[in-house]
């Protein structure tokens, strides 16, 4: 079995066909849609990857699943049923609930890094009504949490901020902001699923080589579940954060 390795996204690689959307589920529109998997459909319902796709609008419905999105190239349209509509160009970022009744328009060309949780358990929002397209905001203030046991450590405690902007109804696939002073953390596996994109500063994780690989502000990458993992950052760093860390049973 291969040993889950942290990888760099990279929005120039190679894509693969991939199967044509419905014409039952579409407004207009003959789309052609491309993916590259750097975590296949997993166990968990986890999957992330970079996806392009051409001109197309979908016939509104529930969103089938929990979804953060990193736009790349061109733009899209999210029409909630209330009328509320949310514009997201290249450069942003967004998270679609699963469940939110919603109509998706992208008037051309569309290249995204996305990471989907397909909840299999069936658990649905507390109130569904309260669902929304969330446009994250990298300036948003961040909130004081709690820093690592010292003992995960290699030198001092950092001081860590976040915040969470989006929790899905089982609470193990989270979206966010972060950031910490400089840190270094004892290596050891991951227990969980991570992608980062990192807004400031820059860090160095292991290659699954025995080497290393280091990071700065602009890059993407994946940490799978169970991957090698050591942080060791000696400057600040914030970052966007996709998490999913999966509950017992």
């Amino acid at each position: 079995m291969t040993k889950p390795i942290i990888d760099r996204f990279d929005a120039a690689i190679r894509l693969q066909r991939w199967d044509d959307i419905p014409s039952a589920d579409l407004v207009s529109g003959t789309p052609v849609q491309n993916v590259h998997f750097h975590l296949p459909p997993d166990k968990h319902g986890m999957q992330a990857g970079v996806w392009d796709c051409t001109a197309m609008t979908m016939k509104p419905g529930p969103y089938s699943v929990n979804e953060f999105m990193m736009i790349l190239e061109g733009e899209v349209t999210i029409v909630e049923s209330g009328g509320r509509e949310t514009t997201i160009r290249a450069g942003e970022s967004f998270v679609i609930p699963k469940g939110l009744v919603c109509q998706w328009k992208q008037p051309g060309y569309v290249k995204k890094f996305f990471v989907i949780f397909d909840d299999p358990s069936g658990k649905t929002a507390k109130d569904p009504a309260a669902l929304r397209v969330i446009k994250l905001d990298p300036k948003a203030p961040l909130a004081a949490a709690a820093s690592p046991d010292p003992a995960s450590l290699i030198g001092p405690v950092p001081k860590w901020h976040d915040k969470t902007l989006f929790e899905d109804a089982t609470g193990q696939w989270t979206v966010g902001l972060w950031s910490s002073t400089a840190f270094h953390r004892k290596p050891g596996p991951i227990a969980r699923h991570e992608l980062m994109h990192l807004l400031e500063g820059s860090v160095t994780l292991p290659d699954g080589k025995g080497g290393t690989r280091r990071f700065t502000a602009g890059d993407t990458f994946f940490v799978p579940l169970g991957a090698q993992y050591e942080w060791n950052s000696s400057e600040f760093v914030k970052k966007i954060f996709c998490t999913f860390v999966p509950k017992a049973g």
